[in-house]
């Protein structure tokens, strides 16, 4: 391939990894608008995203490993293919059981297109670019999670739930048509047998990555899911400003992405440990300040920046363990990343119900990052007898 011919394909592997990640988390800037329209508790529209991250941790060890031999171009078809067409039919929906069910189906495709953005972005550029490819399509990830929420949240309230739906199917049914016209065939040439890639697991350290990763990332997003219910409720923040705070969050998850290459780099080791214990501290002065204006919105851009460095140490953790089979390491990361949130929406669900208001899901997510931070201290501490 030429360089812009590679520049092209990095930059639909980010626009694509974005619109499922959009469609994945987007939804979460709606929650209180589902609930309201189809008359089911916030709970229960929380099961979109749980259910959602449920399939895709399931999904994750074995459809990447499935798909590590398909070629490139037919799979991101599928992919992009199963997501239009699940997003089209969740603007239809009827009642929320057909919501649920257009919503959770195409999870299967999603730790297929986005290992397989990772792993063809590295190999698409010389080997001293790959950090800096992968971490492109990295930004679309932190995109599509952060910053679909305050879009599909700002359509919703302002015009309906329908326009905020047609938004997440138009950016997948665009890197559907782009797919079909810029992306040649793609055999896969090389690649590890099924049981050298499946060999990673007897690794220790990889079972430690993928519990400090479920518990990181849910945590992080266990708390956010329910962002928007917790600006409303009970930061009493209008309605029409929610999608303006929520960008501010989006926006400062993309410092925290762009921190975390540096801060990878210079000391990995103390970013570990410290990232748990800065997230304990900002998520327990938000419980007792968070319907205070300023000190809310500065104590939730701090935690839209730990967010991203969040999600970037997640991915870190488990690929530097498991590099040697990449396509098998990022659906891991993708399995445990979702698996946690599914976990952490749930548990910290459990808490806004016996609390009675969404802001005590940030016990939930308390609760989470002391434990993960006792299995990232027992990870590092693993790492450090083998070297």
């Amino acid at each position: 391939m030429q360089k812009t011919s590679n520049r092209s394909l990095i930059l639909l592997l980010t626009i694509g990894v974005f619109g499922i990640l959009n469609t994945e988390m987007g939804i979460t800037g709606i929650l209180p608008h589902i609930a309201e329209h189809y008359s089911v508790s916030l709970t229960t529209a929380g099961l979109l995203v749980s259910g959602f991250a449920l399939v895709v941790a399931i999904a994750g060890p074995t459809m990447p490993l499935l798909f590590s031999k398909v070629n490139r171009r037919l799979v991101m078809l599928l992919a992009t293919g199963a997501f239009t067409l699940s997003t089209i039919v969740s603007i239809l929906a009827p009642n929320f059981t057909v919501l649920l069910i257009a919503r959770v189906l195409p999870a299967i495709f999603h730790p297929v297109y986005v290992s397989m953005a990772m792993t063809v972005a590295a190999t698409s550029v010389p080997e001293n670019e790959s950090r800096k490819a992968v971490a492109q399509v990295f930004m679309g990830v932190s995109a599509g999670t952060l910053l679909g929420v305050p879009v599909s949240n700002f359509l919703a309230s302002q015009f309906s739930l329908s326009l905020a739906m047609i938004f997440f199917a138009i950016i997948n049914l665009l890197v559907f048509i782009g797919t079909i016209i810029l992306v040649p065939s793609m055999p896969v040439t090389t690649g590890l047998s099924y049981g050298q890639q499946l060999s990673i697991l007897k690794r220790k350290t990889i079972w430690i990555s993928i519990i400090s990763v479920l518990l990181l990332n849910g945590a992080v997003l266990g708390f956010n899911s329910y962002m928007s219910d917790f600006l409303e409720s009970f930061s009493q923040i209008n309605v029409n400003l929610i999608a303006l705070v929520l960008l501010s969050i989006g926006l400062a998850n993309i410092i925290g992405n762009a921190l975390a290459g540096q801060f990878l780099d210079k000391n990995t080791h103390r970013l570990l440990i410290s990232l748990p214990l800065f997230l304990i501290l900002d998520l327990a002065l938000l419980f007792f300040f968070g319907n205070q204006a300023l000190a809310m919105m500065i104590l939730v851009v701090i935690f839209g920046i730990l967010g991203g460095l969040a999600g970037n140490v997640n991915q870190y953790m488990i690929y530097s363990v498991g590099e040697d089979a990449p396509d098998f390491a990022n659906g891991l990361f993708l399995a445990a990343a979702n698996l946690g949130v599914t976990v952490g929406t749930s548990f910290t669900g459990v808490f806004i119900t016996l609390g009675g208001g969404s802001q005590f899901s940030i016990l939930g997510s308390i609760i989470m990052l002391i434990i993960a931070f006792i299995a990232i201290l027992t990870r590092q501490k693993w790492l450090a007898l083998l070297k």
